[in-house]
């Protein structure tokens, strides 16, 4: 009823915006820009916010889908003159820290994880248990790399050679993305980038975050006990929000299991 009088004063309000799971293309649930772009865009435009709260939870995954969702939240931000602070829950590490990263301010609990600032690609070679079937596989391609890391392939010295290369420029992005967005945070002659992983007050020592600090505290302290909160994050289809799993759903949630497994949660 007061947002409709308009002599009256209306109380500052918040976007919160919610970054939880995996970053990845096609898989429901999980966090990429084509799903995140509608709420990304009402939660930097509907009913002028005084500033926009990202709260991370995220082990990483796809650098491509990290870098489009900070993109657009750095193209808003700047755009609507909008400030975007950024609170980790357990865990903001890899892509996840990517997307933190598009924040003016990173805030984390104590126990969070924050870092691996690197590039991961893991995989299996399956020629020994092929050779024990007795399976022959018959592949033929144009082009001499198009079967690269072939995983029913024996493991070939110029594949890997290939992979690290670009491995070495998807490295470089995201080392480009962290010290442009934390430049005159981040300690000199100190190298940040090896994959290595933080807890908070660490992670503030590192110049990776700002403080110690939760959503409604920090938001109220710097605009108010009034302060309003809208809280944003990407649809779930029908079946999603009765709760019934498709076989899909089951083998994302074991991925992201996997995924959240190797920071020890």
């Amino acid at each position: 009823m007061i947002d409709r009088i308009p002599f009256l004063k209306k109380p500052l309000c918040v976007s919160v915006l919610r970054l939880s799971g995996v970053i990845a293309t096609g898989q429901r649930g999980q966090l990429n820009d084509a799903t995140l772009a509608p709420a990304i865009e009402r939660a930097f435009r509907k009913g002028k916010p005084a500033a926009v709260a990202l709260v991370i939870n995220s082990p990483g995954g796809s650098p491509v889908q990290s870098s489009l969702i900070a993109a657009r939240i750095r193209r808003l931000a700047t755009e609507k003159e909008i400030p975007v602070y950024a609170f980790v829950e357990d865990v903001a590490a890899s892509g996840g820290y990517w997307l933190a990263t598009a924040a003016d301010e990173i805030y984390a609990d104590e126990s969070s994880i924050l870092g691996s600032i690197g590039v991961i690609s893991a995989g299996f070679g399956l020629t020994g248990l092929m050779e024990k079937l007795g399976v022959e596989r018959r592949v033929h391609t144009a082009g001499k790399s198009k079967s690269m890391m072939d995983p029913f392939q024996p493991e070939k010295p110029a594949d890997v050679k290939r992979l690290k290369a670009l491995q070495e420029d998807i490295h470089a992005a995201f080392k480009t993305q962290v010290t442009t967005r934390r430049a005159g945070k981040l300690p000199e002659g100190e190298d940040l980038f090896t994959g290595d992983i933080w807890l908070g007050r660490a992670a503030i020592e590192k110049g990776l975050a700002d403080g110690i600090g939760h959503l409604v505290p920090v938001i109220k302290d710097k605009y108010g006990d009034k302060v309003r909160f809208r809280v944003y994050g990407a649809k779930r289809g029908v079946l999603g929000r009765f709760g019934l799993r498709l076989m899909s759903d089951a083998i994302t949630t074991i991925e992201e299991r996997a995924e959240y497994a190797r920071f020890g949660l």
